[in-house]
C-alpha cells in the first residue's frame, strides 16, 4: 500500500488539469476516468473538497460547467479565491481596481470600487492587454501604501490546445514595477488549504491533496502538513518529479489511479 494512503479521511482535489482541461468551444473536456473517480471517492465515504485557483468565472458558473461535464459537485464543496478575496476586501475596507476576467466581475458586484486603494489581479486572459496591466500599475504606483491582491500565483496551466500563461506571470510584473509584494489569495497560501480543511472538519494529517502543480498544489499542501500526490495529467512535466524544492508524497498517472490506491488501502471515513 502506498504510504500516502494511510489514515485518509478527506480528499482535496485540484480541478484544472486533474478533473478536466479547459479551453475550446465547449469550455474544455473531462480527463478520462475523472468523472467516475470523483463518484468513487464519494461512494467510499471520504470527505471531499475541490480546491481551485479558477478565477475566470464565479464559483456558480464554474460549478455549472463541471456539472455539464458530468461531475457531481455543489458550490459548497468548492474553495476558490474569488469569494476569499471578496471577504478580505470587505474585512479591511479596501476598494479594489479589478484586473480580472469579465466573467469573474459579478463576484465583486457589491464591493465599493470608487477611488481604488488596492489592485486585485486574477487570470484575466485576454484582458491582460498592455493598457489594462498599465492601468493597474498606475493605480498601485500612485498609492502611498500599495496593496496588490493576487488570486493565485501559478506560472501556467494547460488548456486543450496547450499551455497558457497564468496570473503569476503578470503578478510578478506588477510586483517588480511597483516594488510591492502581492498578498496571494488561493494556492499555495496556507490559509486557503486550512479553510478547505475547516469546511470538512478534518485535521491536516487526515487529508490528501491531489493536484498537477508541483509548487502550488503539492508544496502548498505540504506546508500545512497535508500529504500531496502529483498527477501526470494537466500541466505536469516529467521534470516536476525532480523538482529542487518539492517532492510529492506520491506520483500517479491520473486521478483514477490515485483513487485506485486509496480504495485498495481500505481507507474510508470513520
Amino acid at each position: 500500500m502506498a504510504s500516502w494512503c494511510r489514515g485518509v479521511r478527506a480528499v482535496l482535489l485540484d480541478v484544472s488539469g486533474v478533473l478536466y482541461d479547459s479551453g475550446g468551444p465547449e469550455g474544455g473536456a473531462a480527463i478520462p476516468g475523472s468523472v467516475e473517480a470523483v463518484s468513487r471517492i464519494r461512494q467510499a465515504g471520504l470527505k471531499l473538497q475541490f480546491c481551485t485557483n479558477e478565477s475566470q468565472a464565479t464559483r456558480g458558473q464554474f460549478v455549472r460547467k463541471l456539472q455539464k461535464f458530468g461531475f457531481i459537485i455543489s458550490e459548497e464543496e468548492v474553495t476558490a479565491p474569488g469569494p476569499a478575496a471578496k471577504r478580505l476586501i470587505e474585512e479591511r475596507g479596501l476598494r479594489p481596481h479589478l484586473l480580472v476576467h469579465d466573467d469573474l466581475l459579478p463576484e465583486f458586484a457589491s464591493v465599493d470600487k470608487f477611488e481604488p486603494n488596492c489592485v486585485v489581479i486574477g487570470d484575466a486572459a485576454d484582458n491582460f492587454s498592455y493598457q489594462n496591466v498599465n492601468k493597474a500599475f498606475r493605480v498601485l504606483v500612485g498609492l502611498e501604501k500599495p496593496v496588490l491582491i493576487s488570486l493565485g500565483k501559478g506560472r501556467y496551466y494547460k488548456e486543450t490546445d496547450g499551455l497558457m500563461l497564468d496570473v503569476g506571470a503578470y503578478m510578478k510584473a506588477l510586483e517588480y514595477a511597483c516594488d510591492v509584494t502581492a498578498e496571494v489569495v488561493g494556492k499555495p497560501s496556507p490559509n486557503f488549504f486550512l479553510s478547505a480543511l475547516d469546511t470538512m472538519g478534518v485535521k491536516p494529517e487526515e487529508a490528501v491533496m491531489i493536484g498537477d502543480d508541483v509548487v502550488n498544489d503539492i508544496g502548498g499542501a505540504q506546508s500545512c502538513g497535508i500529504r500531496a500526490v502529483l498527477v501526470r495529467t494537466g500541466k505536469y512535466r516529467p521534470s516536476d518529479e525532480s523538482h529542487p524544492l518539492v517532492t510529492a508524497d506520491g506520483y500517479v498517472d491520473n486521478l483514477a489511479q490515485a483513487v485506485d490506491f486509496l480504495l485498495a488501502s481500505g481507507t474510508a471515513a470513520s
